[in-house]
């Protein structure tokens, strides 16, 4: 047995170190900025309370004129922090993207994993991972050139001509700045995010599996739905949540296209609204203007909403999969 000097035990030592930190650094640094966030919010949560997430004014109050005390804590004149509007708006926006996204980006994966080969094959997954390198400003500017024109003219007449005796896609179509052109520019957005995903899941199918099902007559579409998706399940879900975390953050892309509304809940598929990303990005430096720091302190409540959202949606994805894990567990077992 060989000797291990004190240089390798050292090394050794460092090495364990280094990789102990760098493995607990993600739960480090999430804990680090729920913690800052939730420091931050305090003062907002004793001055609102609940009325924070169901209430719907957003008002900073007279910022030159006196101060109120309420709960022990001071804030302007006329303040009110009601965060209802942002969340309701975030959660329609990115739903209505999951919805566009999810059909699109799972035939796309199968036709590249299935359908084409060779360069065809090379040159459209390539495509489908610049999309996903495209800075967010630009897809916004496009929505703004482009798509929000369209909604207001086409899109939103005719959805409203065909589906119009559903009251949420009745009513006046407005000017195409809303719900419906932020959802259809973040389904842009996570496309590429669940359809590379989903291609290198379905590739993972084993090949005999999808070839005896052809075997025993199966059509193409039957072997994905009965053999392929079923296999990938649980990664498909992974990666649907992914997509719908990365919705739920979107900023410039939103905030050019929503309509930025305030103090009033979406009516109907094509009012304006107003994300909790896209809202704190575009209030931050007048919320810097309050002397007492309550904008700053509701603002960091909003972000911190946001945070509890986004892990609550990866906490029920894990949970959809995990009877699943359990009955794979429990044949391996047997």
């Amino acid at each position: 047995m060989r000797n291990v000097s004190r240089t390798a035990k050292a090394a050794d030592h460092v090495f364990r170190v280094v990789a102990g930190f760098c493995a607990s650094s993600p739960a480090v640094f999430l804990l680090l900025i729920a913690g800052i966030v939730l420091y931050q919010s305090l003062p907002v949560m004793h001055f609102m309370g609940w009325q924070f997430v169901t209430h719907t004014r957003w008002d900073l109050g007279n910022l030159y004129g006196a101060m109120v005390k309420k709960n022990g804590v001071t804030a302007p004149v006329g303040a009110s922090y009601g965060g209802l509007v942002f969340i309701v708006g975030t959660l329609l926006s990115s739903a209505i993207a999951l919805v566009i996204a999810v059909p699109i980006s799972i035939l796309t994966a199968v036709i590249l994993a299935y359908r084409v080969r060779g360069a065809i094959a090379w040159i459209l997954s390539i495509l489908v991972e610049l999309l996903a390198g495209i800075p967010s400003v630009v897809i916004g500017l496009w929505g703004i050139l482009v798509l929000v024109p369209w909604v207001s003219a086409s899109l939103a007449p005719f959805l409203k001509s065909v589906l119009g005796f559903i009251p949420f896609f009745g009513g006046q179509v407005g000017s195409g700045y809303g719900l419906l052109a932020s959802g259809i520019v973040l389904a842009m957005m996570i496309v590429p995010i669940i359809t590379a995903t989903a291609r290198d899941l379905l590739l993972q199918v084993p090949l005999l599996a999808r070839e005896g099902g052809l075997g025993v007559g199966m059509t193409t579409w039957e072997v994905v739905r009965y053999i392929s998706l079923p296999y990938v399940r649980d990664g498909l879900i992974g990666a649907i949540a992914l997509g719908w975390g990365r919705a739920m953050g979107e900023t410039m892309a939103v905030l050019m296209v929503s309509g930025n509304a305030m103090n009033i809940l979406p009516s109907n598929l094509y009012s304006p609204i107003s994300t909790m990303a896209a809202f704190i990005a575009d209030q931050l430096d007048s919320a810097q203007t309050d002397a007492s720091g309550m904008a700053v302190h509701a603002l960091s409540e909003l972000a911190l909403v946001l945070l509890v959202i986004t892990l609550a949606t990866n906490l029920l994805a894990r949970w959809l999969v995990r009877p699943r894990l359990g009955r794979k567990k429990a044949g391996v077992a047997s």
